[in-house]
């Protein structure tokens, strides 16, 4: 290969090298300095009072030592200082400007250093030079890249081996090797410090997007757990359905053959219906359609079959509670009517889910449950007094108060869950017995409570504090919040 071919790489190289310190270095983009998360402006105040310091030693070490007259050590003090004070909003234009000051005070002071005017003064860099080096060099590396910084780095090497080793003086006190080692060492702090920064907001961020995909999952599970539920409840309406359309004709003598064929249409569209809800039920059961999971337990074994709880089974879940340690008074006002296998289910999860918690974070508390019916629907309370003793750390994200909310939601009702002034926790929620019917005002029906059970000692509700339970505080933020999984780690 002949020398012109070797050039010719070496040369584009080069150019490469350049045009990337061109992008990187010359720019006078804003990059201010932001406030301190606990000291505010002060690092800004001190910055400040630093660039003044500079000004003013500058001044006074090149005009008083170095030969220099008044109004020049004036400029030159005052870029130093201005260099300080303008890399905490442009950290670049603030480097380069150190740089020129440098420069300059360097050939003037060159200048008296060979007509020995001047004798053993601290060359290139003055003490007050070196201090404010140091300090644009931080700012700048606590915000840009590391290849800038490094780059600002070999540059400030580069241009005082140029002016102390090369272009020289005589009878001067070298300065050059401390300030490359002082620049390099603040340079390297920077970048620690600013590679921290960027660790830890990776981590927060990271720990909000893995809390926000455990809350999304949360709630996913909640509501698969809620259609499991209600499968049974459709599918006895279908079997039902499909019943009554084979046994109709029975009932009629000589039935008309066109409502022999209308009534086995229906059979047979309710059979096919129960068919598609087995078969969704089979995927709700699991995350994989070949696999089954239990209600309470997922991916343990095969969901039950048994039949889905009412208000009916009320009283043993009470003496299971009671059994566990909580005592629990239950009252129930107005006149019991039937109501949707929806809503029921509903009211006995949320008293279950209520009293669970009041078990888990209300150690040694007295619960009441109070169920009042109304022409409207069913109101439901569950109030737990203050904690005896500590309780016991509760492993995993609960889902209860989640749970109660999409219960809610589902049948149009209100719900409101929050402490108690007295260190209790109160959850109530109302539950029309119809889509249409006027839900209550949360405030009002709260005031009144569920019939005697409002007074009380209160009865056990999600008896962990939580303080994100008042994002519901309000029917209508009830409706709105139920689908939040933020707003749910009862």
């Amino acid at each position: 290969m002949t020398e012109t071919g070797t050039q010719r790489p070496l040369v584009g190289r080069v150019r490469r090298w350049l045009r990337v310190l061109r992008d990187d270095l010359w720019t006078v983009r804003a990059d201010p300095l932001p406030p301190s998360t606990w000291l505010r402006w002060l690092p800004h105040g001190v910055l400040c009072l630093v660039a003044f310091g500079v000004t003013v030693g500058a001044v006074a070490q090149l005009n008083d030592n170095g030969g220099a007259g008044l109004q020049v050590a004036f400029a030159i003090g005052l870029a130093q200082g201005g260099a300080v004070v303008l890399a905490l909003w442009r950290p670049l234009p603030g480097w380069w400007l150190s740089m020129g000051a440098m420069v300059a005070g360097a050939v003037e002071v060159r200048r008296h250093l060979l007509a020995g005017v001047v004798h053993d003064f601290t060359w290139p860099w003055t003490s007050a030079g070196i201090i404010g080096q140091m300090a644009v060099l931080l700012l700048l590396s606590l915000r840009v890249r590391t290849r800038v910084s490094v780059e600002t780095l070999a540059l400030t090497v580069l241009v005082t081996y140029i002016i102390q080793g090369v272009w020289g003086a005589g009878g001067y006190v070298p300065t050059g090797v401390l300030a490359t080692i002082l620049s390099a060492v603040v340079v390297v702090l920077g970048v620690a410090l600013r590679g921290r920064r960027e660790a830890r907001a990776e981590l927060v961020e990271q720990t909000t997007l893995t809390a926000e995909e455990r809350a999304r999952r949360t709630l996913l599970e909640e509501r698969s757990r809620i259609a499991r539920e209600l499968h049974d409840v459709v599918a006895h309406h279908m079997s039902v359905i499909s019943i009554q359309a084979q046994v109709a004709p029975h009932l009629v003598e000589n039935p008309p053959e066109e409502l022999k064929e209308n009534l086995d249409g229906i059979r047979q569209n309710a059979l096919e219906a129960l068919t598609e809800l087995r078969r969704v039920l089979g995927v709700l059961r699991s995350e994989h359609p070949d696999g089954a999971d239990t209600l309470d337990e997922p991916g343990t074994g095969a969901a039950p079959h048994t039949p889905q709880p009412t208000l009916d089974r009320l009283d043993a879940l009470v003496d299971n509670t009671r059994a566990a340690g909580l005592d629990v008074v239950v009252e129930v006002n107005g006149e019991r009517k039937p109501l949707p296998p929806g809503v029921e289910l509903s009211a006995y999860r949320i008293v279950q889910e209520a009293l669970s918690n009041a078990l888990r974070h209300a150690p040694g508390a007295t619960a009441r449950v109070g169920l009042r019916h109304t022409p409207f629907g069913l109101s439901v309370q569950v109030v737990n007094s203050r904690p005896t003793r500590p309780a016991p750390p509760s492993p995993g994200v609960g889902h209860g108060l989640l749970g109660m909310r999409e219960r809610v939601a589902m049948l149009d009702g209100s719900m409101t869950a929050h402490p108690l002034p007295d260190g209790g926790f109160k959850v109530m929620a109302f539950l029309p017995a119809t889509p249409d019917a006027t839900v209550p005002d949360a405030t009002a029906t709260e005031a009144k409570g569920p019939g005697p059970a409002a007074p009380g000692p209160a009865a056990p509700g999600s008896a962990a504090p939580d303080p994100d339970a008042h994002a519901s505080d309000a029917p209508d933020g009830a409706a709105r919040t139920a689908n939040d999984p933020k707003k749910d780690t009862a």
